[in-house]
């Protein structure tokens, strides 16, 4: 079976998980998604993102929607706790990007905020929707730790199952 593993990583979060995962799976082809080659090359496809308002990033969306015809596995990181409603919302999207692929198996882990990120919304009028509050700058510490050795191996654990999922069902 060719696998690759593709990832778009803005702060380095997704890639970190990314090569958390190549490191169980060496046989696979690891690729940022600039320099991704076509999918039809391979059988299964680790697809690898950062949320960005509520779906998968844009150079990761804009290569999820050449994929067609084949098994897929969606991973990603993501400011929020993993098992929120945004997560799971934010996920969902992601898959919609793939309607013609089967979907073996998915992962998220929060991961760090980027800096940038909260400058721009410390700089916000508090009345505005994303303006600091308590509960958000605690999220922001929550996440300033992640990816960490646990998401790692957590990632690693998924994608070894994944791949027997995978070869079970090719």
């Amino acid at each position: 079976m060719k696998v690759s593993i593709i990832v778009s990583s803005k702060t380095g979060n997704t890639r970190k998980i990314a090569e958390a995962i190549y490191k169980e799976l060496p046989d696979a082809e690891l690729y940022n998604v600039e320099n991704a080659p076509e999918p039809t090359e391979y059988d299964l496809i680790f697809m690898g993102f950062w949320v960005d308002k509520g779906t998968a990033d844009a150079k990761a969306k804009e290569y999820m929607q050449t994929i067609k015809s084949t098994h897929i596995a969606l991973f990603g990181t993501l400011g929020a706790d993993p098992d929120s409603q945004h997560a799971q919302d934010s996920l969902k999207k992601a898959a919609m990007l793939v309607p013609d692929c089967q979907i073996i198996d998915h992962f998220l882990c929060q991961g760090a905020i980027d800096p940038a990120l909260i400058k721009w919304m410390c700089e916000l009028p508090d009345n505005h929707p994303h303006a600091p509050n308590a509960e958000r700058r605690k999220r922001w510490q929550d996440a300033s730790t992640h990816p960490d050795m646990s998401d790692c191996h957590n990632a690693s654990n998924w994608a070894v199952a994944t791949l027997e999922k995978a070869n079970s069902t090719l």
